[in-house]
């Protein structure tokens, strides 16, 4: 994937979802199952999905200028909150239009030839998810793993319904099982879409970075700290792609300008080594100042551990 772009598997992906949304109107049209129509709606929101990762990813990829010194990595999140607004929209369609047919049932048609359609689309999406998340691993982009598990959730729901239209196929008189299958599809696409908007929404919160890249932070830092030095104050957050970290780091008061400028330099040099696409900056402090804590936890130590081991420096 070297010198490619991740916009380019958002392209994949509108195409895979034009291709499968034209099959599975096709088999809806032939059966009439409104199973194969809320898989087809899916299919609809998909090829939504699609345009909105390309345009997020379009603006996410701009380079930092005067107005947005941080870069525009937030747009992703704008993306995926609206991919997982729409699912959940859908979803109430799905829903509305099963009871309805629960309400007013008809004979389903043609099951053979559209059950086949519907797999053959399953089949696509299926092999373009695969890639997506291979991509989304590869270039760390919340955009195109929000658009592929979109897709795979379309694979597993589309699966459940041609199994249970197959069982129609063999049994006709479970009529029943059509609407039922549909509103258990929206059931679970309102739970992909819920989690979608729970993940953005953290995003554009700031939430912290995860506990294991947290603990990769500390120990590069701890790692070249030396025995004389110590930190606190760690914030960080993600914007897109691209991970912020800031921290204080205590220093001997002695310790010139050039020594600490380099020892900066090589703790940020193993935290960018630890994790990609980050972004530090250190504010440095004397050590000996009382000012300098003014945080209840230093390097991760409890606010006791971190008073004994001052008044064991200070010895």
């Amino acid at each position: 994937m070297n010198g490619t772009s991740p916009r380019r598997y958002a392209v994949y992906s509108i195409i895979a979802s034009v291709v499968t949304l034209a099959l599975k109107f096709g088999a809806w049209g032939m059966t009439g199952s409104v199973g194969l129509l809320s898989d087809a709606t899916e299919s609809v929101i998909n090829l939504a999905a699609g345009v909105l990762a390309l345009t997020a990813l379009t603006i996410a990829l701009r380079p930092s200028d005067r107005k947005h010194a941080y870069g525009h990595g937030k747009a992703e999140y704008f993306s995926s909150g609206i991919e997982g607004v729409l699912i959940i929209a859908a979803a109430l369609g799905i829903a509305y239009a099963a009871i309805d047919r629960f309400l007013n049932p008809r004979e389903l048609s043609n099951l053979g030839p559209g059950l086949a359609l519907a797999l053959v689309a399953s089949v696509i999406n299926f092999a373009t998810a695969r890639i997506m998340l291979r991509a989304a691993a590869h270039f760390d982009s919340i955009t195109l793993e929000a658009d592929a598990r979109h897709l795979l959730t379309d694979v597993w729901t589309s699966v459940g319904m041609v199994a249970g239209l197959a069982v129609l196929l063999a049994a006709p008189q479970w009529q029943i099982l059509d609407p039922v299958i549909a509103i258990v599809m929206a059931a679970n696409i309102v739970r992909t879409g819920v989690s979608l908007v729970r993940r953005s929404v953290g995003g554009l919160m700031d939430n912290a970075l995860p506990p294991d890249e947290l603990e990769r932070i500390g120990a590069a830092i701890r790692k070249h700290q030396g025995e004389r030095a110590t930190f606190h104050g760690l914030r960080t957050r993600k914007s897109g792609q691209r991970r912020f970290i800031d921290f204080h780091l205590l220093v001997p008061g002695a310790t010139s300008v050039r020594e600490a400028h380099d020892l900066c330099r090589v703790i940020e040099d193993a935290i960018e080594a630890a994790l990609d696409n980050a972004e530090v900056t250190i504010h440095v402090e004397p050590l000996e100042c009382a000012s300098s804590y003014d945080g209840r936890e230093v390097g991760g130590m409890s606010e006791a551990s971190v008073m004994a081991d001052r008044k064991g420096r200070n010895s």
